[in-house]
């Protein structure tokens, strides 16, 4: 089995794809192949803080490489977060919004169904359960998996051989940013210092974590 069989499959189904784009290795090569086998391309962000200075940068310039406007909208955890209070205060009138609303709402907007993602079958056991369940295509939800049957080490050839942007802030934070742990606004705080305080402005509460973080580190040191 070829590990393109898939998405020349999907591309057999549809000529146009949303593309849900993390910035992680993953969802780099699920969008550099979906630029090859499909003619429109429409790649979405999900952010946990809108306009910080690290991922804008990274996101211009696979603009720039893909000739395609990457639109930006709210991560779906956010509802949850402004509306619970995590880290900052509640605030009861934010609705909760799922990611299925999302995706119609990007739907709607972009008049594409299919939405291809970067999930693998080795990720965990709920993806390997999930992904065995749904296939490669999945009809019910409307969800290609172009990598799905892909690893890691296939992965990084690929992005080695086609020579794609792996962003800097990944290699400098050693991770992905798609969470308010301690740990990761730690690092943020050290090399970002400018999105930090951005990201505080909007989720003040989570420095206890990163304070905690450090304070257990230094002990630890």
């Amino acid at each position: 089995m070829s590990l393109l069989d898939a998405i020349k499959t999907q591309s057999m189904i549809t000529d146009s794809v949303l593309v849900s784009f993390s910035m992680g290795k993953d969802s780099i090569v699920t969008m550099d192949l979906c630029m090859k086998y499909f003619k429109h391309v429409q790649p979405f962000f999900m952010y946990l803080v809108p306009g910080l200075k690290f991922q804008e940068e990274a996101l211009e310039k696979y603009e720039h490489r893909w000739g395609v406007e990457i639109l930006e909208v709210p991560h779906f955890e956010n509802s949850d977060f402004y509306r619970f209070g995590s880290f900052r205060d509640p605030d009861y009138t934010v609705p909760r919004v799922k990611i299925r609303a999302i995706y119609e709402a990007l739907r709607q907007e972009t008049d594409i169904y299919w939405i291809a993602g970067g999930e693998k079958i080795n990720d965990s056991i709920v993806r390997r359960a999930m992904l065995k369940h749904s296939g490669s295509i999945d009809e019910q939800r409307g969800r290609f998996y172009p990598v799905m049957y892909w690893t890691d080490k296939e992965i990084k050839q690929y992005m080695r051989q086609n020579h794609l942007f792996y962003p800097k802030f990944n290699q400098e934070l050693g991770f992905s940013f798609h969470s308010l742990a301690g740990k990761e606004l730690s690092a943020i705080k050290r090399i970002y210092p400018e999105d930090y305080q951005r990201i505080l402005k909007f989720f003040p509460e989570a420095e206890a974590g990163v304070v905690q973080y450090e304070a257990y580190k230094e002990k630890g040191d």
